[in-house]
């Protein structure tokens, strides 16, 4: 199978026609619902209803997770969207329709295991001229498997601990603290809170990590290229760091500008892009120097 390129072809037919079991990880942002109209009659975004929507989405991550190893993840960048005047949505003008779970559940109905709703927080989101309700600021991003036991680098991805942890570490406890026992629900006390008259561990075995949490802070960053929806390739790395192997192969059936190849090629990892635009093929093939087919 060739990587390394982009396939300017609808990605429900570009992906029909790669191998079973043939890619490591996905990293994609399909057209959001309503949002913009690329002027292509097989564009995804231009459904007149949010389930017509939902359902070639289903159809085309149905064909993925064919194409997607059994230990394979799929990271999936969607945002939601506000009902407007003329739409079909089941729902009141002004409503905020719930695009992101709508497609979650859906997918999750379908086969996949739904494993992590990640929030990505921007400090520096769009303006919205909006008066009554409190301006967006995250999107989500959704990580699916094809199993329940996949590939999950979780040291690549971990995050510092903070002072106050290391401080923690350090410090005796004592056997009447608020967290000695077991806290109603949670189980078994953690390492952490039990009682100990010395540090808990020696500085030079401290872990010096955390794992990542669920809500990932990555501002956007400039694009100059003809494309409005680029997300920033902090957020793409981030996920192949932790869902593909080196050497792998992430897919991306929503190419765009390209943002998940070129994360995928700085990482040593091969990618396949897949876009239904040619100008976007075009743009993303400068933009990172891959092969257009």
């Amino acid at each position: 199978m060739k990587t390394d390129v982009i396939i300017n072809r609808d990605a429900l037919y570009a992906l029909r026609e790669l191998p079973s079991e043939s890619v490591n990880c996905c990293v994609t942002s399909p057209p959001y619902y309503g949002l913009r109209d690329y002027g292509l009659d097989a564009q995804i975004g231009r459904e007149d209803t949010p389930e017509q929507y939902i359902g070639r989405l289903v159809e085309v991550f149905r064909e993925l997770r064919r194409v997607l190893k059994d230990d394979g993840t799929f990271w999936l960048n969607i945002a939601d969207t506000y009902c407007g005047s003329g739409m079909k949505a089941g729902c009141k003008q002004k409503d905020l329709i719930g695009i992101p779970w709508l497609l979650a559940f859906a997918l999750r109905s379908d086969g996949w295991y739904l494993r992590s709703d990640i929030i990505w927080l921007k400090e520096n989101p769009m303006p919205e001229s909006c008066r009554d309700r409190p301006s967006r600021c995250y999107e989500h991003i959704f990580l699916l498997t094809k199993s329940k036991k996949y590939y999950y680098d979780a040291a690549a991805i971990a995050a510092p601990i903070a002072p106050g942890t290391a401080a923690r570490y350090r410090q005796g406890r004592s056997a009447g603290h608020k967290y000695a026992e077991e806290v109603p629900g949670q189980g078994k006390v953690q390492g952490i809170n039990q009682p100990r008259s010395g540090s808990y561990y020696d500085d030079a075995l401290m872990p010096t990590t955390r794992n990542k949490r669920d809500v990932w802070l990555i501002n956007t960053v400039p694009y100059k290229g003809g494309h409005f929806a680029a997300y920033p390739p902090k957020l793409a790395e981030t996920c192949i760091l932790a869902g593909c192997p080196k050497g792998g192969v992430v897919i991306d059936p929503f190419f765009g500008s390209g943002t998940t190849g070129l994360a995928a090629q700085s990482l040593d990892r091969r990618y396949i892009g897949i876009e239904l635009n040619a100008e976007y093929c075009a743009l993303a093939g400068a933009r990172i120097g891959g092969g257009n087919t």
